[in-house]
C-alpha cells in the first residue's frame, strides 16, 4: 500500500521539483502576462487598482444603497455589498483560474514548439497570475472596509487556507482540463457554459438561509457552497470558519492535483504533436 502511493506522488514530486528549478522562468511568464495586459493602454498598470475600485465600489455602494438590499440579521446599510463580495470576489478567484484552463496550453502552442520548458510550469504560472489579480482587488476591498469601519478583524487569517484549496482544487481540475481540451476542442466550451449554471447554484447573491428545505440540501451538494458561505461569515460576522469541515475537500484537492499531473504526464508526449 505504501510503495503503490509512492509511486503515485513520484511522477508529481518529480513536477514539482521541475517547476522549482525553473522558478525564475515562472516569475518572468507572470510578470509578462500582467505587464502585457495593459501594455497598449495609456495608464498602464494603473488599471489593475483602477477596475477593481470600480467593482468594489458598484457591488458595495449599488447593490447596497441604490437597490436597498439587506441581510437578514444583519443591521447595517452596507450588508449586502458586503455579502456580495466575499462571494463574488472569491467565485471570480475560481472561475477565471478554471475558465482559463482548458486554454493553457492551445494560447501558448508557439511557445511549446519553440521553447523546451516544463510544460507543467503554464498552470503554475496561470495560477500565479489569477492569484495576483485577486490579491490587487481583495485588497482594495479590505481598504474600503477598513475606512468605512467594517474590517472583519483576524479571523480574516482563516480565509488564507480557505482560499489555498478552493484553488489548489480548482488547479488540479484546470490542468486536466487543459490536457483533455488539446485534444478535444469542445472541453473549452462546455466549461465556459457549466461555469455560468455553476454561478446560479452558489450563494453568491443570495444567502442561502432563504432557500427551503429541499432546495437548500441540493446546493449543499455543491463543492463551493461551503468555501463561499464561510467567507461571507467571515466578512460580515467576524466570525473565524472551521477548518475541520474542509477536510474532505482537501482530499478533494490533493486527488484532483494528482489527477491532474498523472494525466499531463501521460499525455504530454502528445500535446505538441496535437498542437
Amino acid at each position: 500500500m505504501a510503495n503503490s502511493s509512492i509511486q503515485i506522488l513520484q511522477p508529481v514530486l518529480i513536477r514539482f521539483s521541475a517547476i522549482w528549478r525553473y522558478k525564475d522562468f515562472v516569475r518572468g511568464m507572470v510578470w509578462r502576462e500582467f505587464r502585457g495586459r495593459y501594455s497598449h493602454s495609456l495608464l498602464g498598470s494603473v488599471w489593475a487598482i483602477l477596475n477593481p475600485m470600480a467593482l468594489v465600489f458598484i457591488y458595495t455602494v449599488v447593490f447596497s444603497q441604490v437597490m436597498k438590499a439587506r441581510i437578514k440579521g444583519v443591521d447595517d446599510t452596507m450588508a449586502y455589498g458586503m455579502f456580495l463580495c466575499a462571494g463574488l470576489l472569491a467565485w471570480s478567484y475560481f472561475s477565471d483560474l478554471l475558465g482559463r484552463c482548458p486554454d493553457i496550453f492551445i494560447d501558448q502552442a508557439n511557445l511549446l514548439k519553440k521553447v523546451n520548458f516544463p510544460r507543467s510550469t503554464l498552470p503554475v504560472v496561470l495560477f500565479f497570475s489569477t492569484t495576483i489579480n485577486f490579491a490587487i482587488v481583495f485588497t482594495i476591498f479590505l481598504i474600503f472596509l477598513l475606512l468605512s469601519g467594517r474590517f472583519p478583524g483576524w479571523s480574516l487569517l482563516g480565509m488564507i487556507p480557505l482560499l489555498l484549496i478552493q484553488q489548489l482544487f480548482t488547479l488540479g481540475v484546470g490542468m486536466s482540463l487543459g490536457v483533455l481540451n488539446v485534444f478535444f476542442r469542445d472541453i473549452g466550451h462546455i466549461v465556459k457554459i457549466a461555469l455560468q449554471f455553476w454561478f446560479w447554484v452558489t450563494p453568491i447573491v443570495y444567502p442561502i438561509d432563504i432557500l427551503s428545505d429541499r432546495l437548500r440540501s441540493l446546493i449543499e451538494l455543491n463543492p463551493l457552497t461551503l468555501f463561499i458561505t464561510a467567507y461571507q461569515q467571515v466578512i460580515l460576522h467576524n466570525q473565524w470558519p472551521n477548518l475541520s469541515s474542509f477536510k474532505y475537500h482537501l482530499m478533494g484537492a490533493v486527488v484532483a492535483l494528482i489527477t491532474g499531473f498523472l494525466l499531463f504526464r501521460r499525455l504530454s508526449g502528445d500535446i505538441v504533436d496535437e498542437l
